[in-house]
């Protein structure tokens, strides 16, 4: 019997001890406390980064002021810091923007531990509502993704400013992450103020000696992939270095980057991209889907060994649907081996008569009109020269090619149960102490939940029954795709394809068949056996929207034709080891064997595809009665065995949750199902604080395959970017004041030169000329970017509000809309930047677009050859060009970067005024009171009189506020004489247009 056991919520108890810290973590602790300015720790993945900041947090003191931590974007994190904290005396809660300012000071003056936004952060610091006196200590938490231009950089420069004592320690798991690009590490304590630089990686002295004290009992299983398993996999690693190599002739890639091993990573397409954006916009189209091919080729690797032949199956039909025009990949060599090698582990063809058909097609039509010369011979081996009466039926088999990784796990939960009941029987000492601790569980760890909800099924049931749903599964969303296709097609006059939807396929023989026949008969045969399915489900009253719920039906269904037994697929082990490798090496010789007469008839099976087009049936001796589908009895093999064996109590646990499920779970016995590094590491550390619990650890790789080499290439890229931090570290500049503090990037040691005693003179006698500081009233929506911090770090100062319209103030005429490149292209998608641009146009006199590019991306939207001449309702250059023709006193500024942006506000800002805030605010904002007489409200403009006057004969652009100003109402402008509104339109031919069609005659019908 198998228990399947979900952990209780931790109970919360003010008397649960503090959290355990394994002796390295104290020593870090130790080291960041020795300088009262903080520090940065760079340690390896899975070393519990969340235990080692919750001790740091137990170790505050409300004595000393209040401690923030910056909320990460990564909420795992947050989550398991939280778990650790669960049922001490200390309580961190977290400080958002639904907290109103007031009660957002109060919090800030409680002396607490809190989690907070950024974005909330530096708007508090910026409107002074927070002191910085207040805050003791500030712990940045991914200090991985942390720029000069990012908002926690500008918040430690703001409290820094403020409060010199202020402690910043900076932590970060990811040392890949801290060696990309230029000095990444020494630019990034610079930006933290900080000094000290600690490295922690997995082979230190210290972390190795006490993982390896007493490390858990390590069981390595290497599980050897199926035939076709293997075949994908080559095919795929030859496509991707067939890639690789395209992308090496383009020169515009370090050529080193550019491996297999490397495209294995995810990290591989920022290493390509950040190459590539600079020039982006020079890139032909094939190199530009190279880049997203790879990606494709790295998901098709991650799947093979992490779902089933199914699902794999089905994720390539819609890469050939969505990509088979534009993708390189598909267009291979060794593509069509992919997708032939995913069909083989599903399903094959078979004649009713039992004679085997493949799937595959050769690699040339050329070669299969050759090979079909011996069409009459073929004919007649298999038993029918006339074609007109042997005309035979095409039979969809299955295969259903479980994972090899499925029985291995379950022979390894039979085998721990058989030792649990050994060592109960045999009643040990050492086992009855540990019967307090020890939960019973096996933990499967897995990689998303997905495949933790699919190792559950073949567990508690059988796998082959697991396989028959997503097969039907599969079968039904090709009849649904059909309908769909059916239902938005006109229906020819002679219908096509008679008889698949009674259960036959007929082949009648045929002198020129196209290849695509083979094709269209799978493609047939698939959609009639999925019509036998779904008419077998209205046979027995189940619902065919479900395919879930076909499981019962299986049993009824009546199997006619020749069923074949698969050997060496069972799912039920014997008890013996030697037993079951010799039964693992009769399996592999069957599919060997398999394999080799497949082969063997494949010149024989095309001929018969080759000369057998699917058409309508012409032949009268074809039988409707034949099945469609065959079935082989592996399922009543796995069920009517009566060696089943009772299973130990399994959890599965999906390694991308946010759960720390080993300190709840506290297992004996782990099952690594598909390896992870990290979670690896946390099993090490897990076993170090607890030395006497006995754990035992299950690895599962397949053997010679990429799973193995992803596992050891990101030991070594991590080993590899620990090696380059200390060389970085024995040689880093940090630059550091008289008082021993560091200095950032934009402070300076040496004070400014001052200029000639002339100079000085000359201007009124060396008086020192007083520096009026610029403002900028930015909306608080505005902070998500790194333009205010740049803007700051200018000399500007930054008035953060609540702005209806606009994103920038600049002065009482100038308001500026910032968009970056995907904020425009969605803006001109809904219509929004039309309405943004009207109501800035509306208030401001000068209203401006800013279009702000990326610095490390091309200062272009698209290549020149890509730009048409005619305006098209896609392209954005139209868009724009018709966005001006309506607002003719909008202004475009065109920006490099967020730097460029700044010396442009700058300019702008020269010889202004500087703007209002209180009237920024009330800018377009509805108001109860109504109509304010010198206001900027909403109300006080009559809109739809306002584009009503605009669009009279005569009325411009130039003069439609002098109008307004000169009469109260429309009705006034009907009364006006001709010489008044010449004065006011400043033409008099303006004004005679403007009035012939005010008093021009209505026409009428009587």
């Amino acid at each position: 019997m198998l228990f399947l056991w979900f952990p209780p919520a931790p109970k919360p108890s003010s008397l649960e001890p503090p959290v355990r810290m394994v002796r390295f973590h104290e020593q870090i602790i130790g080291d960041l406390l020795e300088d009262p300015n903080g520090g940065l720790v760079v340690l390896s993945s899975g070393l519990y980064l969340s235990k080692l900041i919750s001790s740091m947090v137990l170790l505050h003191s409300s004595s000393r002021g209040t401690l923030l931590l910056l909320s990460p974007s990564n909420p795992r994190l947050k989550s398991l810091i939280l778990h650790h904290l669960t049922g001490h005396k200390i309580t961190v809660s977290e400080i958002s923007a639904d907290f109103p300012a007031t009660h957002r000071l109060s919090l800030y003056a409680s002396n607490s531990v809190f989690f907070v936004t950024p974005r909330i952060l530096v708007v508090d610091l910026l409107s002074r509502r927070l002191s910085p006196t207040l805050i003791a200590g500030l712990l940045i938490l991914t200090v991985h993704s942390l720029s000069e231009t990012s908002t926690e950089a500008f918040i430690v420069r703001l409290l820094r400013s403020l409060n010199p004592d202020l402690s910043v320690f900076a932590f970060s798991d990811r040392p890949q992450a801290m060696v990309s690009g230029f000095a990444k590490a020494e630019r990034t304590m610079k930006c933290l103020y900080v000094r000290k630089l600690h490295l922690w990686p997995r082979f230190h002295v210290h972390v190795s000696d006490e993982l390896e004290r007493d490390p858990p009992a390590v069981i390595d299983v290497r599980v050897p992939m199926s035939r076709c398993m293997v075949g994908i996999q080559r095919a795929v690693l030859e496509v991707m270095d067939a890639c690789l190599k395209e992308m090496r002739k383009t020169n515009k890639v370090d050529v080193e980057d550019l491996t297999v091993e490397n495209g294995l990573f995810k990290s591989f397409d920022e290493i390509v991209r950040r190459q590539l954006d600079p020039i982006w916009h020079t890139l032909g189209k094939k190199t530009k889907q190279l880049v997203s091919d790879l990606k494709t080729l790295r998901k098709l690797l991650d799947y093979l060994v992490r779902y089933d032949a199914v699902t794999y199956l089905k994720y390539l039909d819609t890469l050939r649907v969505s990509e088979s025009f534009r993708s390189v990949w598909i267009f291979a060599e060794s593509s069509y081996k992919i997708f032939e090698y995913a069909k083989k582990r599903v399903y094959r063809f078979v004649r009713s008569d039992g004679v085997k058909l493949v799937s595959g097609q050769g690699k040339s039509v050329a070669g299969k009109k050759r090979k079909s010369k011996g069409d009459d011979k073929i004919e007649e081996e298999v038993g029918g020269a006339s074609s007109s009466s042997t005309s035979s039926a095409l039979v969809l088999e299955e295969v259903l090619e479980t994972a090899p990784k499925w029985k291995v796990l379950r022979e390894i939960l039979e085998e721990i149960e058989e030792e649990r009941q050994k060592q109960a029987l045999s009643r040990e000492e050492f086992m009855v102490e540990d019967e307090e601790n020890d939960s019973g569980i096996v933990l499967v760890a897995c990689k998303d939940e997905c495949s933790c909800m699919q190792l559950e099924e073949c567990i508690l049931n059988n796998p082959q029954k697991v396989m028959h749903e997503e097969w039907e599964k599969y079968l039904l969303s090709k009849v649904e795709l059909r309908d769909l296709h059916a239902r938005y097609k006109k229906k020819p006059k002679d219908p096509k394809g008679f008889g698949i939807l009674d259960g036959v396929v007929p082949i009648t023989p045929a002198q020129n068949a196209e290849a695509s026949s083979i094709n269209k008969q799978e493609h047939d045969a698939l959609l009639a056996a999925a019509s036998e399915i779904r008419k077998q489900a209205k046979m027995d009253h189940v619902v065919g929207e479900d395919p879930q719920l076909h499981n019962g039906s299986r049993q009824h269904e009546k199997v006619k034709g020749k069923v074949r037994n698969k050997k060496g697929t069972a799912n039920v082990p014997s008890p013996g080891g030697k037993d079951n490798n010799r039964n693992k090496k009769v399996a592999r010789n069957d599919i060997v064997e398999t394999s080799d007469s497949g082969n063997h008839g494949t010149k024989d099976e095309i001929n018969l595809l080759v000369a057998g087009g699917f058409c309508e049936a012409t032949s009268q001796g074809a039988s409707v009665d034949k099945p469609i589908l065959q079935k082989h009895n592996q399922e009543s093999n796995y069920t009517g065995s009566g060696s089943a064996k009772n299973l130990p109590p399994v959890h599965f646990y999906a390694l991308e949750s946010d759960q720390p499920i080993l300190d709840i779970l506290k297992p004996s016995v782990v099952i690594v199902y598909h390896p992870d590094m990290t979670f690896v590491r946390e099993i090490e550390v897990y076993k170090a604080e607890t030395p006497s619990k006995k754990l035992k650890v299950y690895f599962l790789f397949y053997e010679d395959s990429t799973e193995v080499r992803k596992f050891e290439a990101s030991i070594r890229r991590e080993n590899g970017a620990f090696e380059s931090l200390i060389r970085q570290k024995s040689m880093m500049m940090i630059p550091v004041d008289q008082d021993g503090r560091c200095l950032g990037l934009n402070s300076s040691v040496e004070p400014p030169a001052s200029s000639s005693q002339n100079s000085i003179t000359r201007k009124a006698g060396g008086r020192k000329e007083i520096e009026k500081e610029m403002q900028v009233i930015v909306d608080m929506r505005e902070f998500m970017s790194s333009l205010p911090n740049v803007l700051h770090q200018r000399g500007m100062h930054i008035i953060p509000v609540t702005l209806e319209v606009g994103d920038y103030i600049l002065s009482p005429l100038i308001c500026v809309e910032r968009k970056s490149i995907q904020d425009l292209f969605m803006s001109f998608t809904s219509g929004r930047l039309y309405h943004q641009v009207e109501t800035m146009a509306r208030y401001y006199r000068i209203p401006v677009l800013l279009i702000e590019f990326s610095q490390d991306k091309s200062f272009s939207f698209q290549s020149a050859s890509d730009i048409s001449d005619d305006v098209t309702p896609n392209s954005i250059i139209s868009k724009l060009s018709l966005l001006v023709l309506h607002f003719p006193r909008l202004r475009i500024i065109w920006s490099r970067s967020m730097h460029a942006t700044a010396e442009i506000f700058a300019s702008l800002k020269a010889n202004q005024d500087e703007p209002d805030e209180t009237k920024a605010i009330r800018v377009g904002v509805p108001s109860e009171d109504g109509i304010v007489e010198d206001d900027v409200r909403a109300e006080n403009y009559n809109t739809s009189a306002i584009e009503f006057l605009r669009r009279l004969p005569g009325v411009s652009d130039s003069n439609y506020r002098a109008i307004m100003d000169g009469c109260n109402s429309l009705a006034d402008l009907a009364l006006l004489p001709v010489d008044r509104l010449a004065e006011l339109m400043g033409s008099q031919k303006a004004a005679r247009t403007l009035r012939d069609f005010l008093d021009a005659k209505y026409p009428t019908l009587l």
